[in-house]
């Protein structure tokens, strides 16, 4: 008699065990009702199912630019991926997210009306839409919680830089990828240069010791401010700020961590993810003037200092009619290295010259593909998590010392019970918090009372 599958064997099981060798043997038994390890050499598996299914239903919850992108890539990154169900505040986003989408991938953006999702619990409802990845490209005041649900309904998970704005929502999520990674989940954050071949290349040497141990690291990010959009009549003042979210620090965590913390994590990657132990910022707000430009900053100049003595810097600012840079240059005992990422130009200089002449694809579908590929089996599960965070955190560190006119050791700015943002959520009032002054020591020592 010929083997008839598991009556259990779903799609879903599929997904959820394909991130691990042994979810590789779950997808070898629901093929034949049992066991069959040919497939565990190549680290592939066949894709068949009981129910002819072998999908990979996405979930889009943010549906931006960076999220409707995000999207696109996932739907090429495997030709078994659909977008099956979105969810965003904003009606009109989502729609034109969902057009946009369809012209391009067809029937496989597969949303119709009762699997568009709309307003701040839209997120829980996607979750709900039986999908197996979700890509969380929300403003990142939103993304710890939406990490908790996700981890709590079990999908993999896509998540977009900064991955939070304070220190509550970085122990969140550092508490939830406990439980992530006993589900065995994929965890991606979007520091997308980690993903760069010619990056990866360099730091691989740099790693290697091509220039010894780090001493120092000089990062910029100086470039012009985000576009705006004026406020319209029958807008709230949450509908206004969330229009403008890159503008209030409450949402974005300001352009130090929304934007510039790509540079900060380029710091934190040549040293080999161990984190500062302080950091002495400054920043200020010179050119950003109409109601939309929120209460952010526009520049940033920060130390970092580590325990063994080295010190690294970062420079950003958002102004127009400026030079822009955005780049590297590392200092070793043995040498130095510069990156202009843009270039692409990676070179190192002294004994151990370099230079990269390899081939540079896109780094967002990079991404993309290295999760999908991870979901299937065919690679190790990828849990981006404590390299994530650590980038994160350096950035609000830099924030807070900034704001503040004090330097930020690493607890001060991990057990901060600093909040930013409301705390429930709907469209209506919403005054916009004051432009913050360095030098008030009394809240400073508020803040730091923390709750360790």
């Amino acid at each position: 008699m010929t083997d008839t599958p598991h009556d259990d064997c779903t799609r879903r099981t599929f997904v959820r065990a394909a991130g691990t060798t042994v979810g590789v043997m779950a997808v070898s038994g629901c093929q034949t009702g049992k066991k069959d390890n040919s497939n565990l050499a190549s680290g592939s598996a066949s894709l068949a199912h009981t129910d002819g299914d072998d999908k990979i239903r996405v979930g889009l919850i943010g549906c931006g630019g960076r999220g409707s992108g995000a999207a696109g890539q996932a739907l090429k990154a495997d030709p078994g991926v659909v977008l099956y169900a979105m969810g965003d505040v904003f009606s009109d986003r989502l729609e034109n997210s969902r057009g946009h989408l369809t012209n391009t991938y067809g029937d496989r953006v597969d949303v119709p009306q009762e699997r568009r999702f709309i307003g701040f619990d839209a997120y829980k409802q996607v979750m709900n839409s039986d999908v197996d990845v979700v890509i969380l490209t929300t403003p990142p005041h939103f993304r710890p919680e939406h990490f908790k649900a996700a981890v709590a309904a079990g999908k993999h998970i896509f998540m977009e830089k900064p991955m939070a704005i304070d220190g509550p929502g970085v122990r969140s999520i550092l508490e939830d990828a406990k439980i992530a990674r006993e589900k065995k989940l994929n965890m991606m954050g979007g520091f997308c240069w980690r993903y760069n071949l010619p990056n990866r290349a360099c730091y691989e040497r740099i790693h290697d010791g091509a220039i010894g141990d780090i001493t120092c690291v000089h990062s910029t990010y100086l470039t012009a401010p985000l576009g705006t959009k004026p406020r319209k009549d029958d807008w709230s003042d949450m509908e206004w700020q969330l229009r403008n979210w890159q503008h209030f620090n409450w949402l974005s965590g300001d352009h130090i961590a929304e934007q510039a913390c790509h540079a900060i994590d380029k710091i934190n990657w040549a040293k080999n993810d161990v984190h500062p132990a302080m950091a002495i910022a400054l920043g200020g707000r010179q050119m950003r003037e109409t109601p939309e430009s929120g209460n952010i900053y526009d520049h940033f100049s920060v130390m970092y200092v580590y325990d063994d003595g080295s010190r690294c810097f970062h420079d950003c600012r958002q102004m127009p009619g400026c030079w822009n840079d955005n780049t590297e240059y590392l200092i070793g005992t043995k040498g130095t290295c510069y990156v202009n990422s843009w270039g692409p130009t990676q070179e190192i200089s002294g004994p151990n010259e370099w230079f990269y002449e390899g081939k540079n694809p896109n780094m967002y579908q990079v991404e993309h593909d290295e999760l999908f590929q991870a979901i299937r089996g065919k690679r190790d599960r990828i849990d981006d998590v404590d390299q994530m965070m650590s980038s994160t955190l350096m950035a609000i560190m830099g924030r807070m010392s900034a704001y503040s006119g004090q330097q930020v050791t690493w607890d001060d700015a991990l057990q901060s019970t600093e909040r930013l943002g409301p705390t429930s959520y709907s469209l209506g009032d919403l005054p916009v918090m004051a432009v913050s002054v360095p030098g008030n020591v009394a809240s400073w020592n508020d803040l730091r009372s923390v709750d360790a």
